[in-house]
């Protein structure tokens, strides 16, 4: 789940980080208003929207207050904001953020993830801010400084000392960033973040001020944070990808046509290779499960059907736990409520096998089983390539 920088600032702003004043908006009058309450010399207005690269793509405005702030306002509101990051179908912006633009002497980055290379949390700084970390990494490796943090012991003072110093040498501004170091890094265990990011933190004459935040976290553990639940935008989700959360599925949306249902990831994974290997694309991941119940199952089959772009629908289920005739069962029950037209193969072995094909033998539906999942993957490709062509 991911927050909006406003909402990331809060979190900052209870952990002793100063961050520039703002008031988040959501029309242009309020905008205005905002603006003029600030009694500042230049003021910013920021798309809140899930990417970045907003300022690229026009959602952020750098402004005096005796400009159009509130025909610029409305302008961003209106906006879908299509980045490199959003890919383009775009974002909605949600709301606006109307701060202060402070003066700006340098810009930092300070960021903390986990690295899965090696298990331990780590916290990355550079002195290149104001970029994206990758960029950073391609173009300059040299500055970007990393804290492996000891999951006992946890992030040290020295470390953040460390940091700091590697990135200011005024004691005034080091300890500042020191600071700003530990309260990220306490942000991303206290609460289950896949990302901590400040970027830019900017040094403004003496202090030292978070311009930019970003904060993501792990959808699996807010079941310890109920209360940050209610943070998120649903307007920034995938719809589809909203209904498989909610309905307890692992799917993540892709690039392709073929549609496909699969119980376990790593069988998941093999059949996206494999269709990969004969020439097609899958257009999701969609593991149901080892124990889905028959409805679990009608519902992984409409988050399918709900995606206009599949033209295949490929089912490669080992049914262990998962029996085949309650995926027969799901998928017939789906397929039969919504008239399903699209083409069907199915490749299912396991525990009652048999009763699983008759069931799907018996339904009258056109669905295909196939024995062997090469060919049937073939098979999904072949059929895949001739309706994109018809």
């Amino acid at each position: 789940m991911n927050l909006h920088e406003f909402q990331s600032k809060s979190i900052l702003m209870e952990k002793g980080v100063s961050v520039p004043r703002g008031l988040v908006v959501y029309d242009a009058l309020e905008a205005l208003v905002a603006a003029r309450s600030l009694k500042a010399d230049k003021i910013v207005l920021k798309a809140q929207a899930h990417s970045g690269g907003r300022g690229k793509a026009g959602g952020i405005a750098v402004m005096s207050i005796d400009d159009d702030v509130r025909s610029e306002a409305g302008r961003i509101l209106k906006m879908n904001l299509v980045t490199n990051q959003t890919g383009p179908q775009g974002k909605p912006v949600s709301a606006l953020l109307v701060e202060e633009a402070p003066q700006i002497d340098e810009e930092l980055y300070l960021g903390v993830v986990l690295d899965r290379n090696d298990g331990h949390v780590t916290v990355m700084a550079s002195p290149a801010g104001g970029m994206d970390i990758e960029t950073i990494a391609k173009e300059a490796p040299e500055k970007i400084y990393l804290v492996k943090v000891n999951p006992l012991r946890g992030l040290c003072p020295f470390q953040s000392r460390g940091l700091a110093y590697k990135l200011a040498s005024k004691n005034l501004i080091a300890n500042q960033i020191a600071k700003a170091v530990t309260a990220l890094y306490e942000i991303f265990v206290s609460y289950d973040c896949t990302l901590a990011e400040i970027n830019p933190l900017v040094v403004s004459g003496e202090k030292v001020l978070a311009l930019d935040a970003k904060i993501n976290l792990d959808d699996h553990a807010l079941f310890r944070r109920p209360e940050m639940a209610g943070l998120r935008d649903r307007s920034q989700e995938d719809p589809v990808e909203l209904s498989a959360r909610q309905a307890g599925l692992s799917y993540i949306k892709l690039d392709g046509d073929i549609g496909c249902m699969v119980n376990g990831a790593g069988l998941a994974m093999a059949t996206l290779d494999l269709i990969s290997i004969h020439g097609g694309a899958p257009a999701n991941f969609l593991d149901v499960g080892g124990g889905a119940s028959e409805q679990v199952v009608a519902d992984a089959m409409n988050i399918l059907l709900d995606d206009i772009r599949v033209k295949v629908v490929f089912i490669n289920i080992f049914g262990g736990i998962l029996r085949c005739d309650v995926l027969a069962r799901g998928v017939i029950r789906a397929i039969k409520e919504r008239g399903l037209q699209l083409p069907v193969i199915a490749r299912i072995e396991g525990t009652n096998i048999e009763l699983g094909r008759k069931l799907f033998a018996d339904s009258g539906l056109q669905i295909e089983m196939i024995p062997s999942l090469d060919e049937a993957a073939e098979l999904v490709v072949v059929k895949a390539k001739e309706l994109s062509a018809s």
